[in-house]
């Protein structure tokens, strides 16, 4: 039953013999591929050697699908001990059940922490660019209340998913949870993710924006980074990343993928914004300084200053790039400084082609936020709000 390839097509010929311990010693590996060696004896036991050379048993029978189960390491377990595991394996399978099917249900009777644990050590960190937002959620609203893995239900997700107030935050909690279970499921740890099926509550698309005299309230409270956001309408965690040598000759340069301590761009495309004279002049306290948790000095601000309507850092970038729209350099303008993504050919080869007009927009953006500021030249104002 050798195991069909990833295309469909079906496996070579088996290599079948009558395995022995002289040749289990003696076997050597494909540098290319594992290679995997049918018990002539005992119907079912293969031996696979891995191209690193590492062996291992593998018990393989049917049930709707080939089925492969792990024996253990052929370093530990000798031939005969081998055909004795992989004999109970197919007696259990005889008998109707399925080996790797109840291993599997085994494995969940862990804990929902300890599993929260795998998720971020293997996969989050590594794949995921915000994992400390979700991985924050989890500690606060889902540790606390679950225990043992195997007993949460799709009736706990929802006991949890209604017993927090706030519609958003709810379904962000309920994300952060399927996403963990979604990864179980794929690495065979549980059958099934119980978040699914589990209705999200309807939310709108925010739309905040400040107001011009909201702009000079908040102006004075603004950390160096907030500024920078509402100066340039980048990204907050892409601000927050600032690094000295991406700034080249008054060019912010921003790699797509990650490299050293910045995250990469959100859609992992390269972007170039002209940093106006406002921003320049922030950029030594920006360097001198890491600012981070720019939600919570928003929070602060709102409360601090007594904003009946919160706003966020996205609200920010969301202020600066409607001013944009509304100073008229149009919508495929906007969309090119927020680095919106853009799929074609033409966009490959003209990234660089709006340099200079790229740059008259960022100074003009830079005065009219100072303008609002109360900070420069009111000339350069247009009512925001009104010309939403």
């Amino acid at each position: 039953m050798p195991r069909p390839r990833s295309d469909g097509t079906p496996a070579k010929a088996a290599n079948k013999r009558a395995l022995s311990d002289a040749f289990l010693r003696s076997v050597k590996p494909d540098p290319q591929r594992v290679t995997m060696w049918w018990d002539d004896k005992l119907r079912g036991l293969v031996l696979a050697v891995q191209p690193s050379g590492c062996k291992s048993w593998k018990a393989v029978y049917s049930h709707g699908r080939p089925r492969w189960y792990h024996i253990g390491s052929a370093d530990a377990i000798g031939l005969a001990d081998a055909r004795k595991l992989a004999s109970r394996v197919m007696f259990q399978v005889a008998e109707g059940k399925d080996p790797v099917a109840d291993r599997v249900a085994e494995r969940g009777h862990g804990t929902f922490a300890e599993l929260a644990e795998r998720y971020l050590n293997e996969h989050a960190k590594k794949h995921n660019k915000s994992w400390k937002q979700p991985d924050a959620l989890v500690r606060r609203y889902l540790l606390p209340r679950w225990g043992k893995l195997a007993n949460v239900t799709r009736r706990d997700v929802e006991v949890m998913h209604t017993s927090i107030e706030k519609p958003i935050l709810a379904n962000q909690v309920i994300a952060a949870a399927s996403s963990i279970f979604s990864w179980a499921v794929k690495k065979a740890i549980i059958t099934i993710n119980p978040c699914v099926g589990v209705d999200r509550n309807k939310t709108t698309a925010r739309e905040r924006v400040l107001s011009d005299s909201e702009v000079a309230l908040f102006w004075p409270k603004l950390n160096p980074a907030l500024k920078m956001i509402l100066l340039t309408g980048q990204r907050p965690g892409e601000v927050e990343h600032l690094r000295r040598e991406h700034v080249i000759d008054g060019w912010w340069e921003m790699p797509g993928e990650p490299v050293l301590n910045w995250p990469g761009t959100k859609n992992a495309r390269s972007h170039r914004l002209w940093l106006s004279e406002p921003v320049q002049e922030l950029l030594p306290d920006l360097f001198a300084k890491k600012y981070r948790s720019l939600d919570r000095a928003m929070r602060d601000i709102c409360t601090e200053l007594g904003v009946v309507e919160k706003a966020t850092p996205h609200d920010l970038r969301r202020t600066a790039l409607t001013a944009i729209t509304c100073l008229k350099f149009g919508r495929d303008a906007m969309d090119r400084i927020a680095n919106h993504r853009e799929d074609g050919v033409t966009d490959i080869y003209d990234r660089h082609g709006y340099a200079e007009e790229d740059k008259g927009i960022m100074e003009t953006l830079g005065r009219h936020v100072l303008a609002l500021a109360g900070a420069g030249d009111r000339g350069n104002v247009v009512e925001i709000a009104a010309a939403r």
